[in-house]
């Protein structure tokens, strides 16, 4: 049998013509309103002002680590607490306040300090340069590179003094975990997915507010759920976290969509976290999956059944 000749991407251009289409069927039959309520966008959801937007975008992306139901209180709860404007609270934010608001909190790798340094850093950026966008522009242009941006993006936040912080809440603990810098080779999962919400859309999901990024830019939010179902579909053949592998698989969905390559990324997300496309797969699930004749287990586990 002839080797299949690859492209620049995952994919060859024969099997991106074959996926493109049932990706986007799979896409549509996607329930993304009820989805949405179990996926961390639904807090910037909740408001109308692009900078209330940005906040709480950043706060919930930040914090979306671990357990759906174990973050997602930790999420609600603060944004309760910061009031009607979350931008118009992070503006006005002083040490006293974050003690306030933050003495003895605790999510895994998180406590009250990391948190502060985040709405301190935000409500900054807000004060000198009017919105998170303006940031990451700031950081784009100088740098060059969505990484290089993104970066920058996290350096800035993390410039507030510490020991004033430290004196009222106690040390940090999983500062970098929370805002990684120096960013490092992981896939930024979090700041890609915030990235995400803000440049795609409106679409329903994404929220589409910032004007001067385009969404062809963006990277895949590279989690577990992708790596997994990339790996099935052929996206890539890496099975690390990495920021290349993130890179591998947004350039086979690019052979897709050039303009909105991220554009899957909420439907395949969640199809792994509902359960519906597990690690271990179900033989019910794969033979009834819209996208089974692209994936090499679905293929292989329904081939196996019926076999027995």
């Amino acid at each position: 049998m002839p080797q299949r000749t690859r492209g620049p991407t995952g994919l060859s251009p024969r099997e991106a013509e074959l996926l493109r289409p049932r990706l986007d069927a799979f896409l549509a039959s996607t329930d993304t309103r009820a989805r949405i309520l179990r996926d961390p966008v639904e807090f910037p959801h909740r408001y109308t002002d692009p900078r209330d937007i940005e906040v709480s975008a950043l706060l919930a992306a930040a914090l979306a680590y671990g357990r759906a139901d174990l973050f997602r209180p930790k999420v609600d709860a603060l944004l309760k607490r910061m009031g009607p404007s979350p931008a118009a609270f992070v503006r006005a934010l002083d040490v006293a306040g974050a003690r306030e608001l933050l003495t003895g909190f605790v999510y895994r790798f998180n406590v009250g300090t990391d948190v502060a340094v985040l709405l301190l850093g935000m409500g900054r950026v807000l004060r000198e340069l009017g919105s998170l966008e303006a940031l990451f522009v700031r950081g784009l242009e100088a740098r060059g590179s969505l990484h290089g941006a993104l970066a920058a993006f996290t350096e800035a936040l993390r410039d507030v003094p510490m020991e004033p912080l430290r004196k009222a809440l106690g040390p940090e603990r999983g500062l970098h975990h929370l805002l990684p810098a120096p960013l490092g080779p992981g896939a930024a999962k979090r700041l890609n997915l915030f990235l995400r919400w803000m440049v795609r859309g409106p679409d329903g999901v994404d929220l589409g507010i910032w004007t001067r990024v385009r969404p062809s830019a963006l990277l895949i939010p590279l989690d577990t759920h992708i790596g997994r179902i990339s790996l099935h579909l052929g996206l890539t053949r890496r099975k690390d976290s990495s920021w290349r592998t993130a890179e591998e698989v947004t350039a086979s969905l690019r052979a897709l969509d050039a303009e909105d390559p991220v554009r899957f990324d909420f439907a395949l997300c969640h199809y792994g976290m509902s359960g519906v496309c597990p690690t271990q797969p179900v033989p019910g699930n794969c033979a009834r999956c819209e996208l089974r004749s692209a994936c090499s287990v679905g293929r292989k586990t329904v081939r196996a059944r019926g076999a027995t």
